[in-house]
């Protein structure tokens, strides 16, 4: 498909740079094929079954932008995936004062070699010493605020926990599975008074899921990889509940997509661990999940693209269309959408 086909215009003062605050607070779109209404998170209960499961992913933000100099010359880096024990393939800002061997010296006795320049500009890091890299970052390293946020304000203290969902827990994100930071411990409870039930997977998110796709045809987009994981365990209880009568609900694309690569094409979910660079566009047949809750995404991005695969690429044009004319507050400190291809709240 062409990939203008994905565009729409968003006014500036529709990007949210705080999160609703309480987190539960925050607004939810419900969309069916015949249904575009108003809610809050909050009254996801209601909106749900019992025996739905929601998935969320455990992922960790880590701090993983980082400022350094290379003699006189500034360079900064965004870490997006590790490569090894003391390695991460990092997006380089001012690439050009930087060739394989240089050291970057990025403060607070933390510095790396790069090497290994790819096609992308991207650069792979070693850091020196001996200390754990998480260590060297939490000294040295900043939240990677999305680039729609950063180039209006500077990261701060409260995006260290602005930024972590209440489920973070398996460290190595370069950015927040995001639909999940709308959940909280009250309403996790009240969900699981409703029946409503959820399961842990692994996804780690990296840059690449910001960046847009260039393209004319999204056939000629070429998709980041990220790594994920999902045990044994979890599959069995997905299946077994969705065998049951109840819907596999992914909370993010991030779930959703790791879900998507597990399955096979009979629908059930398998355990997976190792890379996954899923793109799915329009005329994906999804085999995994039953519904989404997700935020509102970028024009042109993969994941608009992926939620108009699963609800008709009309729809989620008229689902926008609504959300910006209602004043819905967009990307990752935003308000929430419910997706639900099956009609039946």
């Amino acid at each position: 498909m062409k990939a203008d086909a994905f565009d729409f215009e968003l006014p500036p003062d529709r990007i949210a740079l705080r999160p609703a605050s309480p987190r539960d607070s925050a607004r939810l779109l419900l969309v069916t094929p015949d249904r575009i209404a108003d809610h809050l998170v909050t009254d996801l209960p209601q909106l749900l079954r019992r025996g739905d499961v929601l998935i969320f992913n455990d992922t960790r933000v880590i701090p993983a932008q980082l400022e350094g100099r290379r003699r006189n010359a500034r360079i900064g880096a965004t870490l997006h995936k590790r490569e090894g024990p003391r390695a991460w393939r990092a997006f380089v800002r001012n690439a050009k004062r930087l060739g394989d061997g240089d050291e970057v010296d990025f403060g607070s006795g933390v510095a790396a070699i790069a090497s290994e320049r790819a096609a992308d500009g991207s650069f792979l890091l070693t850091f020196a010493g001996e200390e754990p890299v998480e260590l060297l970052l939490e000294r040295a390293g900043r939240m990677p605020l999305p680039p729609y946020i950063a180039g209006k304000r500077p990261a701060d203290a409260r995006d260290r926990d602005d930024y972590q969902t209440m489920f973070a827990r398996e460290e190595g994100a370069v950015a927040a599975p995001t639909a999940a930071l709308h959940f909280t411990p009250r309403l996790m409870d009240v969900l699981g008074a409703a029946g409503i039930g959820h399961e842990m997977l692994t996804l780690h998110v990296g840059a690449g899921t910001f960046l847009p796709v260039k393209a004319e045809d999204t056939s000629d987009h070429v998709m980041h990889a990220e790594w994920g994981r999902i045990d044994d365990a979890t599959t069995g209880r997905l299946n077994a509940a969705r065998a049951a009568g109840g819907r596999l609900v992914a909370v993010g694309t991030t779930s959703l997509r790791l879900l998507e690569s597990a399955a096979g094409e009979d629908g059930m979910v398998r355990p997976f661990e190792g890379d996954t660079a899923i793109f799915i566009t329009p005329g994906y047949r999804f085999r995994a999940i039953d519904g989404l809750i997700t935020n509102f995404h970028l024009p042109r991005s993969t994941l608009f693209m992926l939620v108009s695969a699963l609800m008709g690429l009309e729809r989620m044009h008229a689902a926008y269309a609504h959300a910006i004319t209602a004043g819905y507050r967009f990307y990752s400190y935003g308000d929430a959408s419910l997706l639900l291809p099956d009609g039946r709240p």
